[in-house]
């Protein structure tokens, strides 16, 4: 019996009301993990698009060598330190995560350090225009690789205001930086610029988490996770090796400049790719708490995440299609009419990994590590195969064109796979029927 003014609510009431609000605190986490990444993509657009219109095509494909590089090495820290805290360590209470994050972030630093010796043992060695920008990436491979570490361990937290504000140091330290980087001239300034900024906003890091990164305690964390953290790198390092490959074969295929001309069509797409990237960041501990709290929504999620960048991606694709050559040449400089006709592939390449996101985080959110990696060696031996016979066949255009064949084919073997892997999870998860 109720008095006159009581409000009684139905449970079905109750549960709408549950949901809406997790609909809302999810669109906070994805809006954060967007703006963190529109701030780390200015940053890096601005850097490409400064080194191309000041250096040439040349000495952009020089900076791309050593950027692709980089990539290669976040993606070992990634593998190793960062992506198995996103999967195990997202949501859980906070003392056990400030003591994963000590030991993640040790780790990172560890693999920097570790790489980045190599690189400027390897750079001093080589010498000429490319060995100065890799001895000076190695110098900062430490502090590049904390700062990364740092917004993973912020979006495992459901703190993504943190990682964006830690972006937007690197973003106002690298103002003045590249004012000197661009009185010096040389590809080796820009590196430094860049990675110096990133050092200051990885010790900012420091003092937001309060956590003192322990590298001593990363070979307990390589132990501790070594069923997913092992797997990972070589899921990530076959995926940023692949991009090397190609750009390596690419350039003594065709030349340093067909480099240059791919970064700079990368960079038009570079307004969405801070999109693809951002969901990236919140994707995989988002995924893990849908697998959670609704384990029968994950595959729904998973295809409306990569339909939804795959669809945006061509949106973006064909408005730069119709971009005239004039707005091209102010955005690109000399590098817009090698970049400009590799447009539509680069486009369709883009989408293809989109759509093929969606299906990696929901396998990332499974713990299906092997099939994750299955997928990853599969799409990325089509990628260097792609890129590497296509410009044998028909130089950087052939290229691009066969990159983009190869992405669309890995996304679909990455659906084939978190089908199965759903399947088995459902099975698992059916209680055992006992007959008496």
């Amino acid at each position: 019996m109720t008095t006159e003014g009581e409000k009684t609510t139905t449970p079905a009431a109750e549960a709408g009301h549950a949901r809406r609000t997790a609909r809302r605190a999810v669109a906070g986490r994805l809006s954060w993990g967007l703006a963190d990444q529109a701030a780390s993509s200015i940053s890096n657009f601005a850097v490409g698009i400064y080194v191309a219109r000041s250096l040439g095509v040349t000495a952009f494909g020089v900076f791309s060598l050593a950027w692709v590089t980089y990539g290669v090495v976040l993606n070992v820290s990634r593998g190793l330190a960062t992506d198995p805290l996103t999967v195990r360590f997202s949501g859980v209470p906070e003392a056990s995560w400030r003591g994963a994050v000590a030991r993640s972030t040790g780790t990172a630093l560890g693999v920097g350090a570790v790489i980045g010796a190599a690189c400027v043992v390897g750079g001093l060695a080589l010498g000429g225009r490319v060995g100065p920008a890799f001895a000076c990436l190695g110098v900062l491979l430490p502090g590049l690789l904390l700062q990364d570490a740092w917004r993973f361990s912020f979006f495992a937290a459901g703190a993504g205001r943190k990682a964006f504000v830690n972006d937007l140091v690197w973003c106002v330290a690298l103002v003045p930086a590249m004012v000197v980087a661009a009185r010096v001239g040389s590809v080796a300034a820009f590196v430094l610029a860049w990675g110096a900024s990133a050092a200051v906003a990885a010790g900012y890091g420091y003092i937001q988490s309060g956590i003192r990164p322990r590298m001593t305690r990363a070979r307990g964390w390589l132990r501790e996770q070594r069923d997913l953290g092992y797997r990972y790198l070589v899921e990530n390092v076959s995926l940023s090796g692949a991009s090397q490959l190609r750009a390596y074969g690419l350039g003594a295929i065709v030349g340093v400049s067909a480099v240059g001309a791919v970064r700079g069509a990368e960079l038009l797409l570079g307004p969405f790719l801070a999109v693809l990237m951002g969901l990236s960041l919140v994707t995989v501990p988002e995924a893990a708490r849908v697998l959670r709290q609704a384990p029968q929504r994950l595959g729904k999620f998973c295809l409306l995440l990569g339909g939804g960048q795959a669809a945006g991606a061509l949106l973006w694709g064909g408005a730069l299609l119709l971009m005239p050559d004039r707005l091209g040449e102010l955005v690109l400089g000399g590098v817009w009419h090698s970049a400009a006709q590799l447009i539509a592939p680069v486009t369709l390449g883009v989408a293809g990994a989109g759509l093929g996101t969606g299906a990696a985080a929901g396998l990332r959110a499974l713990g299906a590590a092997r099939r994750s990696l299955r997928s990853q060696l599969f799409a990325s031996a089509c990628y260097v195969g792609g890129g590497l016979g296509g410009a044998a066949v028909a130089g950087t255009v052939g290229s691009a064109w066969g990159v983009a064949a190869a992405t669309v084919s890995g996304s679909a073997v990455w659906w084939l796979q978190l089908r199965s892997a759903l399947r088995e999870h459902h099975q698992d998860s059916i209680p055992e029927v006992r007959t008496p």
